[in-house]
């Protein structure tokens, strides 16, 4: 995935590390020259010493073609105006991190798909965001060192039709994610899942997971189905 970067404080930098460990492409942008060599010394990442409210900034850094924006700015009118910005040049997917909450319907009216309450700010919130917006965390546990999550499971799911045992025991399914429920909106119906229950689409499944396994468990559980052709 192509991500950029707008704002490289304590917080963006430590995403910027995160998205480059985990193999992604990242273009940073700040104003600050210091903190564009700092994050190139450190992660190796291409930045662009500039302001991401400056729409030649953005094209500088390949908005055309990047995948999703996250907007890290001290000022929630600059992450407004990144986001505005970066959507009139044709990018749709943008999180952006959230300061002052009367700011949060400006966001949404911007259309920032990914909003980040800097109150409750947690970095592997920011990544999820950003790597599976499908998945939701509910609350944590133990020091924060597990959650619960949320999984939207779309009709075109390979796991649809597949037993709750059966995704379980399968090798790619991480062994350390547990079902703990699943809700089905159109029966307002709460599941405690057992190993013969059936995922249909739309579930939603709960699942408890550390932040290092969920996004395993995610792309298993969203994987879409192959698409049949018919040739005659």
């Amino acid at each position: 995935m192509f991500v950029i970067i707008a704002g490289a404080g304590v917080i963006g930098s430590r995403v910027t590390k995160v998205l480059v460990e985990r193999d992604h492409d990242v273009v940073v942008i700040d104003k600050s020259l210091d903190v564009c060599e700092m994050i190139y010394s450190e992660t190796g990442a291409m930045t662009i010493n500039g302001s991401a409210t400056d729409i030649r900034t953005l094209q500088d850094a390949g908005v055309k073609k990047a995948d999703m924006i996250v907007c890290m700015m001290r000022n929630d009118a600059d992450n407004i105006s990144c986001a505005l910005l970066a959507k009139s040049l044709g990018l749709e997917k943008v999180v952006a991190r959230l300061r002052i909450p009367q700011y949060k319907q400006a966001y949404q009216i911007a259309g920032i798909q990914g909003i980040v309450n800097m109150s409750e700010l947690l970095l592997d919130r920011i990544i999820i965001e950003i790597e599976n917006p499908k998945v939701k965390k509910i609350f944590t546990m133990g020091a924060e060192k597990a959650a619960v999550y949320a999984i939207h499971i779309n009709e075109d799911a390979k796991v649809v039709g597949n037993s709750i045992k059966d995704i379980a025991q399968n090798k790619n399914f991480p062994d350390d994610c547990v079902f703990m429920g699943i809700y089905r909106k159109d029966k307002d119906e709460f599941l405690i899942p057992r190993g013969n229950h059936v995922l249909q689409k739309n579930d939603s499944v709960f699942i408890i997971s550390s932040s290092s396994f969920i996004k395993q468990a995610s792309d298993y559980l969203t994987r879409k189905q192959k698409k049949k052709f018919n040739l005659t």
